[in-house]
């Protein structure tokens, strides 16, 4: 953070008092037509400027010092993993009581993720980013302090407005900040932190896990409150987005800041441009109006053939990235490995700062090939990889009925492999295809749209697992999860265009053919047989039709009908 906070003050941008300049007419691309606005570019007509343009170190310390401000959100949410140990046997907590408390975060998060965006616009990217981390530290320190169920609730709630607008801000000034040779790993850079606090999560959990039950937890919590102080300190020094600047007018300071975040002179002034006709142009479909009322118009009430579009894209990543079940594995990892036969707190605990690690390093994996394989290729090879590990952990689970040593080893193997699958795509790559993919005027509240699909999708699996695990058995719930990928990989693969490459004002007026409602079905037909065939190869092989729980039959079969 120091080394990030020293470049930029170094490097920090001097304001160009023209604001109309620099200005380049050859290289613009009008676009007359407001009644067919195509979605994106195909493969064969990149719009990259030719050549190896040097990488943007200021733009990196720039994103690398937002993203920073997730880590304390991915702190405060997997913290309960092994924090619920204590909590219960301090406060007496029921386990529907914990669950509701370990999950009300992500429904909490709503509230400040649906105003986020207004917030964004109003205050400025930077301004609600200080804003974001001013309710973590408070929200760290209410509940550290807290003696009850409803203190840790309302505690758990001002944690939660933080959470939200740092997890819809941070992606919108890392895409609006980067040039687009790079755009893909800047971006990125946020689900890296986030799960750098799940991780440091882990860590305290098991590094005060040997303190007394009704001091440890609160240690936990209350050593979050000191990471915000320095980083509102840091955000204070960045540039604001060049994009926010440019809506409000002041070209010559997004002039300056865009002079020093890309790569070459030709790409500020095709930027600068570009950003300028954007902002300043109604969009194609979306009717007239200004201001928030407008943006939310030309989103829910008169959205464009594109804007339906893209919202289908976002939507549905956005749901799938929670639904294919990776909540359960971070906030219940103790629960599953203990099922399998894990014996003692402390075996869980390090098994989780293992979950912790695999996630990070594969996420650093996703963040270096997203530029250069693509987004859509990544995402694929990801939800399909979960598919297979979440079926994987369920027969596992099955299968080691009887508690083992060996039966443990399996289960702790299966979930780091379904952790690594997820987070090599899934997890780093969505929130970079959902913030690059919304058009200018649209993108904060658009990605506050988004991001409130991802949380009440998470708050949903994670404020049910332990419920639906006693009903249906945890093999049944894994069963679920790995269905639902198969609809996931279906819908990535009929929906979504690659969207590498593209300067984000050009998203919008770039076209793919989309394919029809027949070829959406063929290839969720085609994924469902594949996945229940699998089901079936796996239990003849075995000939013991014992090896899956009679109870938990209808759910495999729901798991997969559910994609159809």
């Amino acid at each position: 953070m120091l080394a990030c906070l020293s470049y930029i003050c170094w490097n920090r941008p001097h304001v160009v008092l023209s604001g109309d300049k620099p200005r380049n007419q050859a290289t613009m691309a009008h676009d007359g037509d407001a009644t067919a606005v195509p979605l994106l570019l195909s493969s064969a007509e990149p719009d990259a400027t030719p050549g190896a343009p040097r990488r943007n170190m200021y733009a990196f310390a720039c994103a690398t010092l937002a993203s920073m401000t997730t880590i304390l959100m991915g702190y405060n949410l997997a913290l309960m993993s092994g924090a619920q140990l204590f909590i219960r046997e301090d406060l007496g907590l029921t386990d529907g009581e914990v669950e509701v408390l370990t999950g009300s975060m992500n429904v909490f998060m709503l509230v400040s993720i649906l105003v986020a965006g207004w917030a964004a616009d109003l205050l400025g990217r930077r301004g609600t980013l200080m804003l974001a981390n001013a309710f973590l530290m408070a929200g760290a320190i209410a509940m550290s302090l807290g003696g009850s169920y409803a203190e840790l609730m309302a505690a758990r709630f001002v944690t939660s407005v933080g959470a939200g607008f740092s997890r819809v801000i941070a992606p919108v000034y890392n895409a609006e900040i980067s040039p687009a040779s790079s755009r893909g790993v800047l971006s990125s850079l946020l689900d890296i932190f986030i799960n750098v606090g799940i991780m440091l999560s882990y860590v305290s959990n098991y590094a005060f896990a040997g303190m007394p039950a009704h001091l440890g937890w609160r240690v936990m919590f209350a050593a979050g409150a000191i990471p915000p102080v320095f980083l509102a300190a840091a955000v204070h020094f960045m540039p604001e987005s060049p994009r926010w600047l440019a809506m409000r007018g002041r070209h010559g300071e997004a002039c300056a800041v865009l002079m020093r975040t890309s790569d070459t002179q030709a790409e500020v002034e095709l930027r600068l441009e570009e950003i300028k006709q954007a902002a300043g142009a109604p969009h194609p479909g979306g009717g007239g109006g200004g201001g928030a009322g407008g943006v939310w118009r030309k989103l829910l009430v008169q959205p464009s053939t594109s804007v339906r579009r893209i919202l289908t894209c976002v939507f549905g990543l956005q749901f799938f990235q929670h639904a294919v079940g990776i909540e359960a594995i971070l906030l219940y990892t103790p629960l599953v490995l203990k099922k399998a036969g894990m014996p003692s707190n402390g075996a869980v605990l390090v098994a989780t700062i293992a979950v912790g690690v695999v996630k990070t390093l594969f996420i650093l994996v996703g963040t270096l090939f997203s530029d250069r394989l693509g987004r859509r290729p990544l995402l694929l090879a990801s939800t399909a990889g979960v598919a297979v590990t979440q079926t994987l952990l369920a027969l596992i689970l099955c299968v080691g009925g009887a508690t083992s040593a060996l039966s443990a080893a399996a289960c702790l193997a299966a979930v780091l492999a379904l952790v690594a699958a997820y987070s090599v795509g899934l997890g780093p790559v969505v929130l970079t295809y959902s913030t690059e993919i919304m058009p200018l005027q649209l993108r904060a509240q658009g990605t506050s749209l988004g991001t409130a699909v991802n949380r009440l999708t998470s708050g949903v699996v994670s404020m049910t697992f332990i419920s639906l695990a006693g009903a249906v058995t945890m093999p049944g719930c894994f069963f679920l999860y790995g269905g639902v990928a198969v609809a996931g990989c279906a819908f990535m693969y009929v929906k979504l265009p690659e969207t590498r490459g593209r300067s984000l004002e050009n998203m919008e007026r770039c076209s793919l053919p989309m394919p029809s409602d027949h070829d959406i079905g063929h290839v969720l037909h085609w994924g469902c047989l594949k996945f229940s065939h699998l089901t079936v190869h796996l239990l003849v092989v075995d000939c013991r039709m014992t090896i899956i729980p009679w109870s938990s039959w209808p759910f495999v079969s729901l798991g997969v009908t559910f994609a159809t």
